[in-house]
């Protein structure tokens, strides 16, 4: 029997590229290699009759060259909360498992890894906020990361900028943002004041679910 499974959550992302990241538009990076790091909080999700709201969890990837290229590698940090059937569950969808060929960006980046490293379990505290374009990942000795909004150079104040991808294998729309991160896992990152995006993962076994509403609207009020 086919696996059926669904997840809405909320995901931050942090790479080393350009805010904006050409990688988005189907252009070469910005320096000519990827790295980068996903935080995931799902809010509603299920994996066959496994309940998977609540469980947050994080993906790093780095690749030596353009991600096309392949030759990457990933490692996953699952929230230390989740029970077996869990862990299982989120293991498979984020290394793009019982899924569709190509149509969640957890099977296409993990068809350009060639390296796995060990899935670590530990107490992981997310925040995410979409709509003010914040986030705080905080994995004790393992992940530091940061999102916070653009500030326009010419006034000072928060800017506020969007990427909408009507067929994306990602997401719809992603609010796009700043990022600092430090990752000392299996992999390690430092990132500074590069591209942060924010947006809602609504996926499941088919790709991705196309919700009705207007881009700025998903997130509420608009500015």
């Amino acid at each position: 029997m086919q696996d059926k499974w669904m997840i809405r959550a909320k995901e931050f992302g942090n790479c080393n590229c350009a805010y904006g990241c050409p990688c988005q538009f189907n252009s070469r990076s910005t320096h000519g290699f990827c790295e980068a790091i996903a935080s995931i909080s799902i809010e509603e999700g299920h994996f066959n009759d496994t309940k998977l709201d609540g469980i947050g969890f994080v993906g790093i990837f780095k690749w030596p060259g353009e991600i096309a290229d392949g030759n990457g590698r990933s490692q996953f940090i699952i929230d230390e909360r989740a029970d077996k059937k869990q862990r299982e569950a989120i293991r498979k969808i984020a290394h793009g498992e019982s899924t569709a060929p190509g149509t969640t960006h957890f099977y296409v980046f993990n068809s350009t890894v060639s390296e796995t490293l060990e899935t670590l379990y530990a107490p992981i505290r997310m925040e995410i906020d979409l709509d003010a374009r914040r986030a705080h990942t905080h994995v004790e000795g393992l992940v530091e990361s940061r999102g916070e909004p653009l500030i326009n150079p010419f006034s000072g104040q928060e800017d506020r900028k969007g990427i909408h991808l009507p067929g994306g294998f990602e997401y719809t729309y992603a609010e796009v943002g700043s990022g600092n991160s430090r990752v000392t896992a299996g992999l390690q990152l430092g990132l500074s004041n590069s591209f942060g995006m924010f947006c809602m993962l609504h996926m499941n076994q088919d790709g991705v679910i196309r919700d009705q509403e207007l881009p700025f609207k998903t997130y509420g009020r608009r500015s």
